[in-house]
């Protein structure tokens, strides 16, 4: 049976997501991701060119992985108070899966990704929070708090445990990320005023 296009792509797709995860950005490429979905080579550069194109479309997927656990997030927090633990563990899920280490190796590699502002919906219901407690600020300070969020869990599974070790964690409790995501939604819950930092 013939595939559709569609339907070659997300195999495709879900094959070097499974490589991604398995074993890292370095184990993606055209030959391993066509032997793992019955094709030829030619076959996977027909719908993704290079093995370069197809990183690009594989990180593309991760980003729409964070967005749809972002929209998740956002539309959980009914009850008008952020629910910044589950937004932090939802994003951190998606690049725990290897897709930090496949954001790092192609900016490494001189790659930008044009878009922008895929994590606004979390800055709107956030800084709307903070108006409705009576803690806003500027909004320019709601934008860097996000961004230093999701900078520190876009980087964390690269290199988190190497900087816990540099403040002399231990090298076991260095390669937990739990305890540090914990501090991070206290930090930002702190930072913004969504609620008493001892809670």
């Amino acid at each position: 049976m013939r595939r559709s296009p569609e339907e070659s792509k997300r195999l495709i797709l879900h094959a070097a997501e499974d490589l991604l995860i398995a074993r890292g950005p370095s184990a993606v490429g055209v030959r391993a991701v066509a032997d793992r979905v019955g094709m030829t080579d030619a076959g996977v550069a027909h719908h993704f060119g290079g093995r370069e194109d197809l990183l690009v479309a594989l990180l593309h997927h991760g980003g729409r992985k964070i967005r749809d656990a972002v929209e998740g997030a956002v539309s959980a927090w009914a009850d008008d108070r952020a629910d910044v633990d589950s937004l932090i563990n939802a994003i951190a899920h998606v690049y725990d899966q290897g897709y930090a280490a496949l954001a790092v190796s192609l900016h490494a590699a001189g790659w930008r990704d044009p878009g922008a502002g895929f994590l606004e919906p979390v800055v709107a219901v956030v800084h709307d929070t903070r108006m409705r407690a009576g803690n806003a600020g500027p909004v320019a300070d709601t934008r860097l708090a996000v961004a230093a969020l999701h900078q520190a869990l876009a980087l964390d599974p690269v290199y988190g445990a190497a900087f816990r070790r540099s403040a002399g964690i231990g090298e076991v409790a260095a390669r937990r990320s739990g305890p540090q995501l914990a501090w991070w939604a206290y930090a930002f819950k702190a930072a913004l005023g969504l609620e008493d930092a001892s809670t």
